[in-house]
């Protein structure tokens, strides 16, 4: 809506290009006024009493056994040489320990599968639980614990 001005003398009237900033100052002090009387209302709080959680530190994982198995059929427990009598032995001692600790089983590709099941059997009597087949493709020496990236 143009809004025009009077002039004596009987000039035409011209409309006025400025622009009326005064309802636009109005309906922003009314914005303001809302946002200051709405905002500590929004901002309340719940009490709340919450249970006091306390755990204990877990506890460290057990230790592994790295056994191996060459391709001749001899044994190395965590990389020192074994008889298949010490290897009982061994398996009994580490079947009693508490947390009883992992097995991981490690063999030559080339070695015969009768040494891997007796091994397997001897573990089983002596009492183990937790075996784990571990393989390495790149692997050149068993002694060695497969390295873990």
């Amino acid at each position: 809506m143009a809004f025009g001005q009077f002039r004596p003398g009987g000039e035409p009237f011209r409309p006025i290009s400025d622009i009326n900033v005064t309802p636009l100052v109005d309906v922003t002090l009314v914005l303001l006024i809302v946002f200051i009387i709405t905002a500590p209302l929004l901002t309340y709080a719940i009490k709340l009493e919450l249970p006091d959680a306390r755990s204990s530190p877990a506890a460290a994982p057990p230790a592994a056994i790295n056994l191996s198995i060459d391709a001749t059929g001899a044994m190395y427990w965590n990389g020192s040489a074994l008889g298949p009598k010490a290897l009982e032995d061994r398996l009994k001692r580490a079947a009693g320990q508490v947390p009883q600790p992992e097995l991981h089983l490690r063999a030559d590709r080339s070695a015969h599968y009768e040494f891997i099941a007796r091994t397997l059997a001897s573990a089983q009597q002596a009492g183990i639980r937790h075996i784990g087949f571990v393989t390495d493709p790149n692997a050149r020496d068993l002694r060695a614990p497969a390295a873990h990236p």
